[in-house]
């Protein structure tokens, strides 16, 4: 992993490019991030990473060891707390990062965050598979079935790791190479080229790409 920032994710727009062409675009609101804690690898933690952390909530929701760590931080209680490794700044405790201090126009970006869930489905939209389809011969219900599963007599069982029907969305899902289309620093906002993963009011995590990859 990379250096990077949390962000939560708006809606989506369109804005016209250099050439004219209308570009479909995630408003993402990334910032400001308060670093609340520096980990080092000559220290108690043995690996270096900056912890940042991002859009407040409220106290009373927030443990009392929770709170702690925030105040040594100079920081109201927030909602959202990640690790970034390698961030590359000299950042200390209580800095703010800003999206403009980390990001530029034009260069891609990783960005993680959940799909939305959407519960338990078939084959068909889980996996992609056209069906059946066919309904003659009496064969009226087998459009969206999977088809054979078995392997006859032998082995006489179900092979592990067959595409079923089952619980789908909801998952960890990172999105590579995103092109960085604008950034609106008086909004704390940047526009990503393309769609990202997650709900309106989802958060996500951005990754700036180095040499070596995010």
């Amino acid at each position: 992993m990379s250096s990077g920032l949390i962000g939560k994710k708006v809606g989506m727009t369109s804005v016209f490019d250099d050439d004219g062409n209308n570009v479909a675009c995630t408003v993402i609101e990334a910032g400001p991030n308060v670093v609340t804690q520096v980990k080092q690898e000559e220290g108690p933690d043995g690996y270096d990473a900056v912890q940042l952390a991002f859009d407040n909530k409220k106290e009373k929701n927030t443990t009392k060891a929770m709170q702690g760590h925030f105040a040594e931080a100079d920081s109201p209680p927030k909602q959202v707390v990640k690790e970034f490794r390698d961030f590359g700044e000299d950042v200390q405790q209580g800095d703010v990062v800003r999206v403009e201090d980390l990001f530029e126009e034009g260069e891609t970006v990783d960005v993680v965050g959940v799909s939305k869930g959407k519960g338990f489905q078939g084959v068909v939209k889980r996996h992609g598979f056209s069906g059946v389809g066919m309904t003659t011969h009496g064969q009226s219900d087998r459009q969206r079935h999977p088809g054979s599963i078995g392997a006859s007599a032998d082995p006489s069982r179900v092979f592990k790791g067959l595409r079923m029907a089952g619980q789908t969305g909801g998952e960890r899902t990172k999105i590579q190479n995103l092109t960085v289309v604008r950034i609106l620093p008086d909004h704390d906002a940047i526009l990503i080229k393309g769609s990202v993963p997650g709900p309106k009011s989802g958060y996500v995590e951005l990754y700036k790409k180095t040499d070596a990859g995010a």
